[in-house]
């Protein structure tokens, strides 16, 4: 998939543990987990707005497209 999926390194950038994001975006830690791995077939815009406000970032720092 050429969509890469780089929240793991935003969140270790911010020291933030995937339980922490979970509560404070309040998304399951299992959807979250899928979306982190990269396993995820979409997300919603108000999803990536709240990651975004949470790790204050862009959605570019997380997405990223590859060939």
């Amino acid at each position: 998939m050429p969509i890469i999926v780089n929240l793991d390194v935003m969140m270790a950038k911010r020291k933030m543990s995937l339980n922490e994001l979970s509560e404070k975006v309040d998304i399951t830690l299992s959807n979250l987990s899928i979306l982190k791995t990269g396993k995820a077939k979409a997300i919603r815009f108000s999803t990536l707005e709240s990651i975004c406000k949470v790790l204050e970032c862009q959605p570019g720092d997380i997405l990223e497209f590859k060939e």
